[in-house]
């Protein structure tokens, strides 16, 4: 069936919606801006509150005979070479969640990249589901992970072969991307899906030079973050479907399940609308994009101090297949000082806010949102940081473990460590001990440590000095490590 990529259903209805001057009188109860507070009208404006209208008896009626959503999503499926796409007003966070959950039950064996999102493994605790951890590809002079090789999963199906299907991250926060084709080859070879956070990769359908897209590459779920490299608002997701491994109607069940009774329409417009955008116009902006950034690395290769990464630096044997050349990953060793202080330097002397910030990295994604006015300003702020580098030495240093001391053991399912009996004990006597929290460096919200894992030295050592240096580890009971939450040991144990 042909599709109009020039409709875009969600906003169409909110535009005949505000046109036939509907009269609710059921949530939200700010009634179209009128009983919101003037001063938040004054920061947000009214266009936020007439937006926010109920998705069923607002925008459609209330057996939603007009299907509205629906007809989107069928767009988006289309727009993105996929058989069925779903949206999501509560992030990828949700949309991760229910695609496991639709393909491993608790107690069944997932097969799971090592450098997953804080969600995935939120999913796990959730569900019960036991992980068999694929390990990442670790690059040990750069200090990062890029995603599991194809052997990787081909050998842990060899020795799970219960295993109910894999999961992997690409491309990563830091641009790297998976062989996708192989992997998916290798699941379908096992007649098991395998599932996708593409949270980072949702303009990759829409230009042939950007790495390969999920779906084309034959994966079964594809989960992708709208808001993170698109024009949609924060919590626009969408996941996507294609296949038979997968069945259509337990996936819809899980996000139901799990998912908001309470969608924002706001959120569905700019998923419906970016879509749109994409598909009429998104090659040529990508284009622009595209041609800004390579500018923008040009110069910063200039600038005393950095190196931008490249494919020359993530791609070959034993690392990333692909890269995305949009996050600029600016390695600053060469300016003697830590991600963490100048990336604070920054916004407090520019009102740059960079991304992704470690140990001796920071990082700026460009999209099709920029220009060269933006470009300058951020090349403008980096000069100047050269030129003040002196002025942010003296750094704590971040003691990183070498990859063979990142992988504690695994002593029990995430979900049976985090609901455990706890205590909180000092920091200097967690070693040996197994955690029931999860310890992630944010962004970008990959855990060092995960409920069940033994926590060793290496690793607290990692986070303690990580902390001092001016690293966020958000989600620890103490925030400071000062002290750690593990699983009680009983008397006689």
């Amino acid at each position: 069936m042909d599709m109009n990529h020039h409709e875009a259903p969600v906003l169409d209805a909110l535009a005949a919606y505000h046109e036939r001057d509907e009269l609710g009188f059921s949530p939200p109860g700010h009634k179209q801006a009128r009983g919101a507070s003037p001063a938040v009208r004054a920061v947000l404006g009214d266009a936020v509150f007439y937006g926010d209208v109920l998705a069923t008896g607002g925008l459609d009626d209330r057996r939603e005979k007009s299907n509205v959503l629906q007809r989107a999503e069928n767009l988006m499926a289309d727009a993105v070479h996929a058989e069925y796409t779903f949206f999501s007003t509560c992030g990828s966070s949700l949309s991760v969640k229910a695609a496991m959950l639709s393909v491993a039950a608790p107690h069944q064996k997932l097969l799971v990249g090592r450098d997953a999102h804080k969600s995935v493994i939120a999913g796990l605790i959730l569900s019960g589901v036991e992980p068999i951890w694929l390990e990442p590809q670790w690059d040990g002079r750069r200090h990062l992970a890029h995603p599991p090789s194809p052997a990787t999963v081909e050998r842990a199906f060899a020795e799970h072969p219960d295993a109910r299907g894999a999961l992997v991250t690409s491309p990563t926060p830091y641009g790297t991307a998976a062989d996708l084709r192989a992997i998916a080859d290798i699941c379908h070879r096992h007649a098991r899906p395998l599932i996708v956070d593409e949270a980072w990769g949702a303009h990759l359908p829409f230009h042939p030079d950007l790495p390969s897209w999920a779906m084309d590459a034959g994966a079964d779920v594809c989960v992708t973050s709208i808001h993170k490299m698109g024009s949609g608002l924060e919590q626009g997701s969408v996941f996507h479907l294609q296949g038979g491994l997968v069945d259509h109607d337990t996936l819809a069940s899980r996000a139901d399940l799990l998912g908001t009774t309470s969608p924002s329409v706001l959120l569905y417009a700019g998923i419906d609308g970016w879509r749109r955008q994409m598909v009429l116009d998104g090659r040529t902006l990508l284009s622009r994009a595209l041609e800004l950034t390579a500018t923008v690395r040009r110069r910063i290769e200039e600038i005393e101090g950095m190196h931008v990464n490249g494919p020359d630096d993530f791609c070959g044997p034993g690392a990333a297949t692909e890269f995305d050349p949009l996050p600029l990953i600016i390695d600053i060793q060469g300016l003697g000082t830590t991600g963490y202080r100048a990336a604070d330097w920054l916004r407090r002397h520019h009102r740059v806010d960079m991304h992704l910030v470690d140990h001796r990295r920071i990082s700026a994604q460009i999209t099709h949102a920029d220009d060269a006015t933006t470009a300058d300003r951020l090349l403008t702020a980096l000069r100047e940081l050269s030129d003040n580098a002196h002025t942010l030495r003296g750094a704590p240093e971040v003691h990183v473990p070498t990859p063979g001391e990142l992988r504690p053991d695994q002593v029990c399912l995430p979900r049976d460590a985090y609901f455990a009996e706890t205590e909180d004990i000092p920091a200097a006597k967690a070693v040996g001990r197994v955690a029931a929290e999860m310890m992630t460096p944010y962004p970008p919200g990959i855990p060092a440590v995960l409920p069940g894992e033994r926590i060793t030295e290496p690793l607290l050592r990692y986070l303690r000095s990580g902390v001092e240096a001016g690293m966020n580890v958000p989600d620890p009971a103490d925030p400071t490590l000062e002290t750690v939450r593990v699983c009680a040991e009983r008397e006689g144990r």
